[in-house]
């Protein structure tokens, strides 16, 4: 149970309070703290000093035990793996042979259409077969082939045309 001291009390510290012990937690002294901080030791005397005031602490050491109890409490990451909904399990299928395919027909709500009245033509019917998961792999790298020779021959045209650009804007 979270007591309202102790969130006036987490609440008290800055942010720069807090960075300074936890590498107090860390065991590093107030040179190290300074070094990785990039700021003068005096000013990391300082902020221990004025985070043990908040936090009621004798010394170092009981200011470093007090916050961490505060940070177990306060400092928490938003999606701790502790709340996160247990993994989805499968369940057996209904279908005689596990694949509903012949009982669902999906399509592809969101694409573009053409068309106009009750007669609607989609825009990517002719490729929509192109990406099927279930083509044989020879058929796949055929597809690949076909594409790849395709942007081949555009890019030699794009060069064929730049080069004829080229001779006419130097005569």
């Amino acid at each position: 149970m979270e007591d309202p001291d102790d969130l006036s009390l987490w609440s008290r510290l800055t942010n720069k309070h807090r960075a300074c012990l936890d590498l107090v937690i860390e065991r590093k002294s107030s040179k190290e703290i300074a070094r990785v901080l990039q700021i003068s030791k005096p000013t990391v005397d300082q902020r221990i000093t004025a985070a043990r005031k908040v936090l009621g602490a004798a010394d170092r050491d009981e200011a470093a035990v007090i916050y961490t109890r505060l940070k177990s409490v306060y400092d928490r990451v938003t999606y701790d793996p502790v709340q996160l909904p247990p993994l989805p399990v499968l369940v057996p299928s209904d279908f005689s042979d596990g694949d509903p395919s012949s009982v669902l027909l999906l399509s592809d709500s969101i694409a573009p259409s053409i068309g106009t009245g009750g007669k609607r033509k989609d825009f990517l019917a002719p490729f929509q077969e192109g990406w099927r998961h279930d083509y044989s792999i020879p058929a796949r790298i055929m597809i690949m082939v076909t594409m790849l020779t395709a942007l081949v021959i555009v890019v030699f045209l794009g060069l064929g045309i730049a080069e004829t650009l080229t001779r006419l804007v130097s005569n």
